[in-house]
């Protein structure tokens, strides 16, 4: 993911909260707010709390949950701002269990261009 497409801003993140629809599951919450200023890209966040575990249970959520979503980038709509928040549950899940969370949510937000259902 380049550094262009990621939301890295604190007043960012508060907007996509503030103004952004939410889908929930098991494992993650997204927050979607649709991008008016670049409609060409989207634009990703991911926030793992210190509840989740230490820096390095924390860095492997925010990996698995990048990579999952890199791997899909190509049948998503584009012009939105998306910010996936990892819960608890997500600690010391494998790859497949967190790609299927992100599909999941991305069809449920309508931005999963593709017709599988992922539930």
């Amino acid at each position: 993911m380049k550094k262009e497409q990621k939301i890295r801003k604190n007043v960012e993140f508060r907007r996509v909260y503030r103004k952004g629809k939410s889908y929930s599951n098991y494992f993650l919450v997204l927050y979607v707010f649709s991008n008016f200023y670049n409609n060409d890209k989207n634009r990703v966040g991911i926030s793992v709390s210190k509840k989740v575990g230490n820096s390095v249970v924390r860095s492997r959520v925010k990996r698995l949950i990048s990579e999952s979503y890199r791997l899909h980038l190509g049948e998503l709509k584009n012009g939105y701002d998306l910010v996936f928040i990892a819960r608890n549950t997500s600690k010391g899940k494998t790859y497949k269990e967190i790609e299927s969370s992100v599909l999941n949510l991305l069809s449920k937000a309508g931005l999963y261009n593709n017709e599988k259902n992922y539930s």
